[in-house]
């Protein structure tokens, strides 16, 4: 537990000055605290009348010699204390110590409120720097990681667990400081009224904090199937908001409903189950701690009736407050402590994605790619996504600079493998890919990624103007005139100019206020824009119709212009012109040429697929 606790408090780094003021003032309101309640004693002694004017005179006679001790502050309230009784009387006395009293509860909250302030910079320290490095690592990750993970339970992970922990941090620091400290405190101060009954007292303690620890080990288990299950509804709430038109068509309202029903059930009873165990130790503690405060009462007063012990009535009445107060850290303990299980078992959630390695990473040292001269170039390339499953074998081919290369074939043939390892999505496992001679792999992402273009068949919009979703990342350097240009040659400018707020308009969730032609010539036009020398059309133009493909086929057109272009096409009719044409088949080229080359070959994959769509267009 401590070593999860202290990695996730180094989340909150820098924070040396603001925990050293944290624990001075947190400190200082805890003695200050107690002060108040020692300046019970006397102010009872002023109200019961116990002052004799021969003790008065005996502790006026001289001012306390300063011996380094905590009895030394003790002795000068006594002293001053006395004098004023002796020279102003007993009100004055009164007067004396309701002051002091008054000007401890001050300086206890003075105090208070400081230690509060340092601990919020310290959790918000935490909970940015935790965030900011959850939400890097989802960015650095590979895309293959994505692929084996559910996004509701990422996002409920980068919500729900991370704010967890930073309230795991507040019960940390009060279990472990802020608790401790103010027990040490008030133990010392009853230790100093009397030794005989605080050392009853700590026979009977440690039997309610073992039932405590024992309600708390039960809490993880349970904490942690519960957090399992949030992130399967949030993975089932995303998949049906996304999927509507499929649910009603198919009249699986119902189905879904059921579905989502019983999840929340099950979500319900395991927090039924958790608050039941949780909750049963705050009345447990309150029983318990009632309980020994009243065993000291009855042990204490047993032994002043009985003239066994030292102790005066004021004493007696200020040690039961002061042992009063232990009881709130002691419950405040108990309670945090089966509270701090569920925090351990977000703990486990988050770290597990901020401990997944980084398969595609650079190399120390690596190329920063300048320019792209000359080729690009496959030699041997296998790939899989799980072992011994090749999904791409022996795949070799090259694209030189401005030509434009088509990839095609059935399902599965692993054309869009190959587009993602050329923009290093996923690292060949087989073989290597060269850029101007150089491996992919030795290049500098940043740099690689500068020179590449990807358009593919789903639109990737942001909820965000039309301006910047076209300058995309650079739109504080962009200039209006070049983002119009963009949407000029994406064929998208005119119908820019018809939405609400021409190029200021926002168009929603992923688009959603565009149609799919209009979505796709942003793609288009943000592909300009960004000027790459390589560019990667996945099938840009399948998911349109006829009218609306004709104009981003055009806009794809000028696109490609001057560039190296890969593109993977799924009508035939749209890569007549391409340099190369690859035909793929469960991972393997099995014919290659061009357009022309392929059609005459009598029984060619190539021909096959063309004159199929030719009979269904």
């Amino acid at each position: 537990m401590f070593k999860k606790v202290f990695r996730i408090l180094s989340f909150a780094r820098p924070y040396y000055l603001y925990s050293f003021l944290f624990f001075l003032t947190a400190f200082l309101a805890t003695i200050f605290g107690v002060l108040n309640l020692g300046l019970l004693i006397p102010l009872l002694k002023v109200l019961f009348n116990n002052l004799t004017e021969i003790e008065l005179k005996q502790v006026a006679a001289n001012f306390p010699v300063f011996n380094g001790s905590v009895n030394y502050f003790l002795e000068v309230f006594n002293y001053f204390f006395a004098v004023t009784t002796l020279q102003y009387g007993k009100f004055a006395a009164l007067q004396f110590v309701a002051f002091i009293i008054i000007t401890s509860v001050f300086l206890t909250n003075l105090f208070y409120y400081l230690s509060m302030m340092a601990f919020e910079s310290i959790k918000n320290n935490m909970v940015r720097n935790l965030r900011k490095a959850f939400f890097d690592k989802l960015l650095d990750l590979h895309i293959g990681y994505f692929n084996t993970q559910k996004k509701g339970d990422l996002m409920v992970r980068s919500t729900g667990d991370v704010g967890e922990l930073e309230s795991m941090v507040i019960r940390f620091l009060d279990i472990f400081f802020r608790y401790p400290l103010a027990l040490i405190v008030y133990f010392s101060c009853l230790l100093f009224i009397s030794l005989q009954l605080t050392l009853f007292t700590l026979l009977i303690i440690p039997v309610s904090g073992a039932i405590i620890a024992f309600i708390g080990k039960a809490l993880r288990k349970t904490t942690q199937k519960l957090q399992e299950l949030s992130g399967e509804q949030a993975v089932l709430t995303d998949e049906s908001l996304s999927s509507l038109r499929v649910i009603r068509s198919y009249n699986a309202t119902g189905y879904v409903r059921d579905k989502f029903h019983n999840m929340v059930e099950t979500v319900i009873k395991h927090y039924v189950y958790l608050a039941r165990t949780r909750e049963l130790a705050s009345p447990f503690s309150e029983v318990a701690g009632v309980s020994i405060v009243m065993g000291v009462v009855l042990y204490g007063g047993n032994l002043i009736f009985a003239n066994n012990s030292s102790l005066s009535a004021e004493a007696f009445i200020t040690y039961i407050i002061v042992f009063s107060q232990i009881l709130s850290p002691a419950k405040g303990m108990s309670v945090a402590l089966t509270n701090i299980q569920k925090g351990l078992a977000s703990a486990d959630r988050v770290f597990e994605v901020l401990d997944t390695k980084c398969e595609i990473t650079n190399i120390e040292n690596p190329i920063i790619l300048q320019g792209f001269e000359d080729k690009i170039a496959f030699k041997n390339v296998g790939f899989e996504y799980i072992k011994d499953k090749k999904v791409l074998e022996n795949i070799n081919f090259e694209v030189k600079k401005g030509q434009t290369v088509a990839l095609v074939g059935g399902t599965g043939g692993g054309k869009s493998t190959v587009a993602d390892l050329i923009s290093r999505f996923y690292d060949v496992t087989e073989g290597e890919i060269l850029i101007d001679g150089k491996n992919i792999k030795d290049i500098e992402l940043e740099s690689l990624y500068r020179y590449i273009g990807i358009v593919t068949q789903e639109s990737i919009l942001f909820n965000d103007t039309i301006s910047n979703n076209i300058a995309f990342a650079n739109a504080q350097e962009a200039t209006q005139e070049r983002i119009e240009n963009a949407a000029k040659i994406a064929n998208a400018h005119e119908f820019i100019l018809q939405t609400e707020n021409q190029y200021q308009t926002t168009i929603g969730d992923r688009g959603m206020l565009l149609s799919g032609g209009q979505k796709q010539r942003l793609s288009i036009a943000r592909a300009v824009f960004k000027n790459p020398p390589i560019l990667i059309l996945d099938e840009a133009t399948s998911a349109l119709d006829s009218q609306v493909e004709k104009l981003v086929q055009d806009a794809l057109d000028k696109l490609m212009e001057n560039r190296t272009s890969i593109v993977i096409a799924h009508r035939l009719s749209t890569i007549k012109k391409a340099d190369l044409i690859l035909v793929l088949d469960k991972g393997k080229i099995v014919e290659r040429g061009t357009h022309q080359e392929l059609m005459a070959r009598e029984e060619g994959m190539y021909k096959k697929m063309v004159e199929i769509q030719t009979l269904f267009s």
